[in-house]
């Protein structure tokens, strides 16, 4: 029986991240958009809309 809990992994395509000066891994609007759902992070480009100084969407 498959977790509830568990998450979809969206293998990262092109046009779905870059890299930033520091050499992280910056996710774009795309990918968010593909996996489907706010991770809460406070990711840079989340088109979700959370905010991770209220911690609220």
């Amino acid at each position: 029986m498959e977790d509830k809990l568990m998450k979809k992994i969206i293998p990262p395509e092109e046009g779905d991240f870059y890299l930033s000066e520091e050499g992280y891994r910056v996710f774009t609007k795309q990918y968010h958009l593909k996996r489907g759902y706010c991770c809460e992070s406070g990711c840079r480009h989340c088109p979700y809309g959370f905010d991770p100084k209220t911690n609220r969407q």
